[in-house]
């Protein structure tokens, strides 16, 4: 029985991919693409619901194990985040920006007001989807679909980016220029002409290892993380020991402009928390173990990343700072050459845990994306004797060495930032939605009343940010911007009341809180150089010709079959 299942999860027929039956043929399909009007209509309007986010796990055939505590949870995310940034972009930005201390605090608290968003969605939906879920449920199928292809984006790109961060601090560390270990190509543009074979053969070698079970994975990068601790004590220690506060002036050479500027980027580093979210399915007790290992894990983060930025500062000046391995350059030049090896080693473990346990998150937001039938059902497959979503893993592994071979890390950064600042900006709406709105519940004039909320905070939010980029030495613009972002919110706090209370764990000061959350995030989004926004638009293009010709045909589908329909769809895939 165990080897038909087994071979029955390597099926790769048409119907395994899009059992819809939009698409079973050229005429269903010419039939589909006519009503793509009607469709989008219909999908733009349509909201999913706690329960079917719930039942779209049998999507997957199989189940996910339940074997996590709080514990596991808090060392993922410490293993998730911590190395993925303080190693890679903190001289980066130091160079190029400096303050990175007063950088890392405000990036630390825009990621901590995201978390607690995430923690009420993840401990009331205890799902794989993470933010897809919880956007799709709130702000409806087409908004998720967007915010599904910008957490793919976010995911290949990251992970990419992180795996040629790893060749670099390993060439440093066997005392090699960080390039040297790249193949240049003259013909390449610059940014995507240094190939990187190393980075390819590391991503896939770490991806593989959450493909056998999210247990071993976790007890792994707990063992690692033990190192890691020693190692930051260290750098902190030593720092302030060997270093000197006079590199720390001038501590703002480059103004408020560069502060936000680095903030906005340094973001990055605090991507994979909401890795913890997409672990609920798998979380022995969510409502307990969501809160305290998210909040506690960001918390803890926060304040490491503040201290190592301060101690590097201390260290080297700014303007000396190497940008691709600061911290190993740095103890060089207090005479700490062995530290160097100490240093590269930690950065190098980080970035190891990080692509690690990196993987195992992205596979499950990939998986109850794929259940949503957004992409093919094909990735949301459960392997019957693993518990694990072999497909959905493989597809961003490979998605994303290849990124990684040929595409340098500033490029990779700044489109991470936007989409992850994009993603949790989302979210705070979708919280204040899910506070204020319930359908067949909630007015017409309530519904209206809301919409015209978060446009004010929205909007304001977004001319903040504007104003403060195109004129950083006015003052009329903000008196404008502020007032209305304060109106917007104190219209929801006074004017409508709350249709939903949390049941176990909820965000307090809302709407403030959320609010603060969308304002912090549009302006360090407006922060990231007009490139980003370039990559970033063509990105989001492509993803919009995908669901207009198969995503929104199959959503379509799912959401308009009868359930003898669907069951039919469903004996044909596994035939």
């Amino acid at each position: 029985m165990e080897e038909n299942e087994a071979k029955s999860y390597w099926t790769w027929s048409k119907h395994d991919f899009y059992p819809e039956p939009s698409f079973q043929s050229w005429q269903t399909y010419k039939t589909a693409l006519s009503q793509t009007g009607h469709r989008l209509k219909d999908r733009f309007l349509d909201r999913s619901s706690n329960t079917q986010e719930l039942e779209v796990r049998k999507e997957s055939v199989n189940e996910m194990k339940r074997c996590l505590s709080w514990w596991d949870l808090i060392w993922l995310s410490f293993g998730s985040v911590v190395g993925t940034g303080i190693f890679v972009l903190t001289g980066q930005e130091a160079h190029n920006h400096a303050a990175i201390v007063l950088s890392y605090a405000i990036s630390g608290l825009s990621a901590l007001l995201s978390v607690f968003c995430y923690t009420e969605f993840a401990v009331e939906i205890p799902v794989a989807g993470g933010s897809f879920s919880f956007l799709r449920i709130e702000l409806g199928d087409f908004v998720a679909f967007i915010a599904a292809g910008i957490i793919l984006l976010e995911a290949v790109v990251g992970a990419a980016g992180l795996a040629r961060s790893w060749t670099s601090y390993f060439a440093t560390f066997i005392n090699r220029q960080p390039d040297s270990l790249r193949f240049h190509v003259s013909a390449f543009a610059d940014g995507f002409n240094l190939l990187d074979p190393l980075a390819v053969a590391v991503l896939c070698t770490l991806s593989a290892i959450p493909m056998f079970g999210s247990r071993k994975a976790s007890l792994l990068n707990w063992i690692a993380a033990m190192f890691s601790v020693g190692i930051i004590v260290f750098v902190i220690i030593a720092g302030f020991v060997k270093g000197d506060a006079s590199n720390l002036s001038p501590f703002v050479p480059y103004g408020a402009g560069g502060v936000f500027k680095a903030s906005a980027v340094l973001f990055w580093a605090y991507t994979g928390f909401d890795m913890v979210a997409t672990m609920a399915e798998e979380t022995k007790k969510p409502s307990r173990g969501i809160p305290i290992g998210l909040i506690g894990s960001m918390s803890m983060i926060t304040l490491v990343y503040c201290l190592m930025a301060l101690s590097l500062s201390m260290l080297v000046k700014y303007s000396n700072m190497d940008v691709n391995a600061a911290f190993s350059v740095a103890f060089k030049s207090v005479g700490m050459n062995w530290a160097n090896y100490v240093v590269s080693f930690g950065a190098l473990k980080g970035m190891t845990t990080g692509l690690m346990v990196g993987a195992l998150g992205q596979g499950r937001y990939t998986t109850q994306i794929a259940r949503s039938h957004m992409i093919p059902p094909w990735f949301a497959r459960v392997h019957p004797k693993l518990g694990t979503p072999i497909n959905a893993t493989l597809l961003v592994t490979l998605s994303s060495a290849c990124i990684a071979l040929f595409t340098s890390l500033d490029v990779l950064s700044s489109v991470s930032s936007l989409s992850t600042l994009f993603i949790f900006m989302l979210m705070a709406v979708a919280l204040i939605v899910r506070r204020y709105y319930v359908y067949d519940v909630s007015s017409k004039s309530d519904l209206l009343k809301l919409w015209i909320f978060l446009v004010m905070i929205i909007g304001s939010s977004a001319g903040t940010s504007a104003y403060y980029y195109l004129r950083p030495h006015g003052w009329v613009g903000y008196v404008i911007t502020l007032s209305i972002w304060f109106l917007g919110t104190l219209g929801l706090a006074v004017l409508l009341p709350q249709q939903r209370t949390p049941k176990v764990w909820g965000v307090p000061l809302v709407p403030w809180i959320p609010s603060f959350s969308i304002a912090i995030n549009l302006f360090l989004i407006g922060a990231l150089g007009y490139q980003a926004f370039v990559r970033f638009a063509i990105c989001t293009g492509v993803m919009l010709v995908y669901y207009v010709f198969f995503s929104l045909h199959a959503t379509y589908d799912i959401a308009h079959q009868k359930p003898l329909d669907l069951e039919t769809a469903k004996g044909i895939s596994s035939g």
